[in-house]
């Protein structure tokens, strides 16, 4: 009675109390979720308030390509801030539909009413709601209107590239005598200003300029040094090589051209970082110091391609066999087109800085595609190559053709006014065309090097061979990999240099490295580069950490522990399956897979597992119940059907089985589960072996019984007990059978014991005069018979030779004078 009544006190007191938690609790979240959405409204404002700054400077700046570009980005920004705003309110609208679904539906008329504070709380939850969908609304109209500004964008740039390719200037403002007094004026202003700045410079930034420069000159040298030290002779040209294989024609033009460039890069770069670090430069300073140094770039870079491809010094290291004289032409004419693009490109920035007059831009521009044109036409001329008879030969028809095409584009487009379109090919022939040539040659280069045996013959391989314990095969892998880590090397390093050379913005590839990183949406599924990576490296850790694990199980812990063989194998096995798809999983799950997406795909599999898969998951399971219950294990001696050895190894698949003739024997393990297998060390070694003797009738039978028996007993291997026995086993159509019977500790010392006794019962029964029959064999010899000729044109010609002797005998003697008959003497 007493505990009824505390139950019914403790009720009430619930009940009291739970009203006024249930308010605090709804109270306390109504104020959480009231300041999220606060906080979000004021994100959104800011955002929108960029955004509208942003329109407003697209309208001002749609003339400039790179200041669109830079709009894009941040509209791109903005556009991520806004989903993340939208986002940040996934958690309480689950917490609130979830909620909504607990409370259930309000009753319908006629129904009890329900209580009010669950009245109330449906109502705050669906006023919250209702705030939290308005603000998330504002998030996703503002991204909409995001990404049609940046649509806008795009068309805007493909406008203006448009426009530079097909706008016609006309050429005679810009080749009227006034050009050249604008050019006078022109020069002598950039004079003005560069003198000025060097005068402020020497007096107040003298050492500030110095140690930037002796800091990016060392820089530049322990790149160059750095790179001989490390790539030696695939640096240089070796002039005492008189046959360098193509390999090595190819690896010194291409690296001898890359790392150069890469130190003179290196040094204008540091240089130019180091003066605005050290605030050396002006605004225009730093303009003309950039073109200067990108100029000073491309030219050194073609030099240097031009000279490592054609080697004008060393024929024999030329990759183009082309003769001494024209290839000296080719880097001349070659050097010399990319100085006039390059020339024309600083200037057209100084004259944009200047505020130059148009047609000063105009005449600049006329006159350097003129050059470049002539130019490709003068390459497209040449005759490099000479025939056997001496005569000059041209380049081939199709590359003549299209360096001829090409000249004669630039100058027609150039001299019917289209400047800019003239411009852009010549820029794309020079500098498109020798990263393109560079790149090439590099793809040629990691395609030889990954050739087998090819690494093993180049310095370095070389070199690893002579200080390291590297074999051929170590060292033809490791060539692939340098194969490949080459090509991604080409692949990062010029593939956006030529999107930059085509028009494209740093910003551009920017963005497109980001997507690359992030994701990339193809319909529902979302491919991260960053995501796939992080799911290799969780996996190859998963991986290595699952054979560490093994391995201190196996060697640390089970080996101290005195574990069986075969139980070390199954528990070796077991944590190494389970291991790899434990980080098979957790990679896929870093990958981004959602792993709830490959239900239709397991769905499909089982499918294809009822039909075509059987005799694989049979061998898989059956795989399993041998490693659990453990019929047999590493080590045993086996027999299944009509093979018999020792277990080598078990997987999930199949069982290898060494046989005693060394050959190894891999079966199924659904053969081994549904056939019976005979397992002579299952549970242990012992075993008995057999040993059939056979003696003469009339032989003492109980002697011999005693002898077997003792030869038996005295074998060191064989077991007391059991103890050994000799059966007297049949009486045989030629013998009396015997068969000695043993017990072994060893089964597999069988052979060794059968061996040893079958000696010793011969020794035995010769002491003892007794006699092992041999069954008789009919003797039968053998009919010789007339050796078959082995020279039958020997036989024809000794043939031929007597018939011919018979005939010459009977000519003769046809040829001697008959004997006359004697005349009978007349009769007296």
């Amino acid at each position: 009675m007493l505990f009824r009544l505390l139950r019914l006190i403790l009720i009430l007191a619930l009940v009291v109390s739970a009203p006024p938690s249930f308010e605090a609790m709804a109270q306390a979240l109504g104020q959480g979720a009231a300041g999220l959405v606060t906080d979000q409204q004021k994100v959104i404002q800011g955002l929108t308030a960029k955004t509208d700054d942003l329109e407003k400077k697209l309208q001002q700046d749609g003339e400039d390509d790179a200041s669109l570009v830079d709009i894009r980005l941040q509209m791109e920004d903005l556009s991520r801030s806004a989903l993340t705003s939208a986002l940040a309110f996934r958690s309480r609208l689950t917490d609130i539909n979830n909620r909504i679904e607990v409370l259930g539906p309000p009753p319908a008329a006629g129904q009890p009413q329900e209580p009010d504070i669950v009245t109330g709380e449906r109502q705050a939850l669906a006023s919250e709601k209702a705030e939290i969908n308005a603000v998330v609304a504002s998030a996703q109209n503002l991204s909409i209107r995001i990404s049609g500004l940046i649509d806008k964008i795009g068309n805007m740039r493909s406008a203006l590239f448009r426009n530079l390719l097909t706008k016609r200037y006309v050429l005679s403002d810009a080749l009227s005598p006034q050009v050249f007094s604008d050019a006078r004026d022109e020069f002598g202003n950039f004079y003005k200003a560069v003198s000025s700045w060097l005068s402020f410079a020497i007096k107040f930034k003298f050492q500030a300029i110095l140690a930037a420069t002796f800091v990016a000159l060392g820089l530049a040298l322990v790149l160059l040094v750095g790179g001989r030290r490390l790539f030696g002779r695939v640096f240089e040209a070796d002039p005492s090589n008189e046959d360098p294989s193509y390999l090595s024609r190819l690896s010194v033009a291409f690296w001898s051209t890359l790392l150069p460039t890469l130190a003179v890069a290196a040094f204008l770069g540091s240089t130019i970082f180091f003066f605005n670090y050290y605030n050396v430069l002006r605004g225009d300073i730093g303009l003309f110091l950039n073109a200067l140094a990108t100029v000073i770039g491309v030219v050194f870079c073609v030099n240097r391609l031009t000279n490592a491809a054609l080697e004008p010094r060393l024929p024999n290291w030329r990759l183009i066999p082309v003769e001494t004289g024209p290839a000296r032409w080719l880097v001349r004419l070659t050097t010399a087109m990319a100085v006039v693009i390059s020339f024309n490109t600083f200037l057209s920035i100084v004259n944009d800085k200047m505020g130059s007059p148009l047609s000063l831009t105009i005449a600049r521009s006329f006159v350097a595609t003129i050059i470049v044109g002539v130019i490709l036409i003068l390459m497209a001329m040449l005759r490099p190559f000479k025939a056997r008879d001496g005569s000059w030969r041209p380049w081939p028809a199709w590359l003549r053709y299209t360096s001829l095409g090409l000249g004669l584009f630039t100058i027609i487009a150039a001299l019917l006014g289209y400047i800019g379109l003239a411009l852009f090919v010549s820029l794309q022939v020079v500098v498109t065309g020798t990263a393109l040539i560079t790149a090439y040659i590099g793809f040629l280069s990691a395609q030889a090097i990954g050739e087998e045996g090819a690494f093993a013959n180049t310095s370095v391989g070389r070199w690893l061979s002579a200080n390291s314990s590297y074999e051929d095969t170590a060292l033809d892998q490791l060539g692939l990999v340098v194969s490949i880590a080459i090509n991604l090397m080409i692949v990062l390093v010029f593939l956006p240099l030529i999107l930059l050379m085509w028009g494209f913005q740093p910003g551009d590839i920017e963005a497109w490295a980001y997507k690359l990183a992030t994701g990339i949406n193809i319909g529902s599924v979302t491919i991260s580069v960053t995501g796939i990576l992080s799911g290799i490296v969780v996996f190859v850790i998963g991986y290595f950490l699952t054979r560490w694990f093994q391995g201190w199980l196996d060697g640390s812990v089970m080996a101290r522990g005195k574990v069986d063989t075969g139980v070390r194998n199954s528990i070796r096995l077991a944590v190494g399956y389970a291991g790899v798809a434990l980080a098979a999983l957790v990679g896929i799950s870093a990958a981004g897979i959602d792993l709830s997406s490959l239900a239709l795909v397991a769905g499909a599999l089982s499918l294809g597992i009822g039909f075509g898969l059987q005799n694989v998951v049979s061998n898989f399971v059956s795989g399993l119940i041998l490693l659990a219950e453990r019929p047999f294990k590493v080590g045993d001696w086996i027999v299944a059907g009509d093979v018999s050895g020792t277990v080598k190894k078990i997987s999930v698949r199949a069982t290898e089985i060494e046989t005693f003739q060394r050959q190894s024997v891999i079966l199924p393990n659904s053969n081994l589960i549904n056939n019976a297998v005979g397992n002579w060390t299952h549970r242990n070694k012992l075993g008995r072996i057999d040993i059939k003797v056979g003696v003469a009738y009339g032989s003492d039978v109980k002697q011999v019984h005693a002898v077997l028996l003792d030869i038996a007993r005295s074998h060191p291997l064989v077991l007391k007990n059991p103890e050994p026995f000799v059966l007297f086993s049949n009486f045989g159509p030629a013998a009396l059978e015997f068969e000695i019977r043993v017990f072994l500790a060893d089964v597999m010392n069988g052979n060794i014991v059968q061996n040893d006794v079958r000696f010793t019962v011969l020794e035995k029964f010769d002491d003892q005069h007794i006699e092992i029959p041999s069954t008789p064999r009919a003797v039968v010899e053998a009919k010789k018979h007339q050796a078959w000729p082995t020279d039958d044109d020997k036989i024809e010609a000794d043939f031929v030779e007597q018939e011919e002797a018979k005939a010459q005998a009977e000519a003769e003697s046809k040829k001697l004078p008959k004997p006359r008959k004697s005349k009978k003497p007349d009769p007296d």
